[in-house]
């Protein structure tokens, strides 16, 4: 009868970071925050070997509360194989995917797993839900203008789907029949348009916005020219299209914070560059209503 409460133990891990909550419908129990330093993470070689030392500072958190009051346990999703939005059923297949991943493995990857064991004792169900692997992209949207280049829907999934869903309810509409484009507005910026409850098109962190660390869509051209003119490989570019970009490229910071009290203290550049990056935004957004003819419910 205690699960009848319907309490939900959501996991989200980060790189230096498992942030917890324990949720009676949207009423929050319990959240918590639990840093790991370097030294506690360098040992494990690969991403996925810190699941058990995760998994006990996650039992640490949680000492005290009750899990046989829990009716399921979310996390974060991974980096799995593009598939549609909406809750998965964790099983050892699953984690044995994540695992298998060593090249571009993120920390999300680790959620799965550690919901998994804490789902087993608990005696319920362990799901990961809208993993940035989404891709509900319509197939007009894929071409590109070359022919074995096609677009993925990768993107922010799992905040922009929330915020979307949220401003629905608020609005006393339903998601499943509106029309919602959603910026997330973070370290990387990307968009997506929500047409009855589908992403059917995005704008990636690398062909829209320039963001606080991503250098956004710079023009084949000029990218190609700088490529060779400074020697860069692979791993060369993407560190600076990914991590040296954007406001950090302008004034060696990715804090907005920062570059906000610049421009608010009169510093012209600082005003021209934040203002071109909420152009960029808005230029995206308005890129996206064109699928639906300009007949969007939200911008959110």
């Amino acid at each position: 009868h205690k699960r009848m409460e319907y309490c939900i133990l959501v996991i989200n891990p980060g790189s230096t970071s498992t942030k917890i909550a324990v949720f009676q419908g949207e009423k929050a129990l319990l959240q918590k925050t639990i840093r790991h330093s370097g030294e506690e993470l360098a040992p494990y070689a690969a991403i996925m070997d810190q699941a058990p030392f995760r998994l006990r500072c996650v039992e640490e958190a949680l000492a005290g509360f009750d899990l046989t009051t829990l009716a399921a346990v979310c996390a974060r999703g991974g980096m799995l194989p593009a598939c549609p939005s909406g809750a998965f059923a964790v099983d050892q297949d699953m984690i044995g995917y994540l695992s298998a991943i060593t090249q571009g493995a993120h920390a999300s990857n680790l959620g799965c797993a550690i919901a998994y064991d804490i789902a087993n004792e608990a005696g319920v169900k362990a799901y990961i839900y809208d993993p940035v692997t989404v891709d509900e992209l319509v197939e007009l949207v894929r071409l590109t203008g070359l022919k074995d280049v096609r677009r993925v829907g990768q993107a922010h999934n799992l905040n922009m789907r929330a915020a979307a869903m949220k401003v629905c309810r608020e609005k006393g509409v339903d998601y499943y029949s509106s029309n919602v484009a959603v910026a997330h507005m973070g370290g990387g910026i990307t968009l997506s348009l929500h047409s009855n409850g589908r992403i059917i098109d995005i704008v990636s962190d690398d062909e829209g916005p320039f963001s606080p660390e991503r250098a956004g869509l710079i023009p084949d051209y000029l990218m190609i020219r700088k490529i060779e003119k400074d020697k860069l490989d692979y791993n060369g570019a993407m560190k600076l299209l990914q991590r040296q970009g954007g406001l950090t490229s302008y004034f060696g910071t990715s804090d907005s914070r920062v570059v906000e009290k610049m421009a608010e203290e009169g510093d012209h550049d600082a005003q021209l560059v934040y203002e071109a990056m909420a152009l960029g935004v808005a230029r995206g957004l308005a890129r996206l209503a064109v699928l639906v003819k300009g007949k969007v419910d939200y911008f959110v």
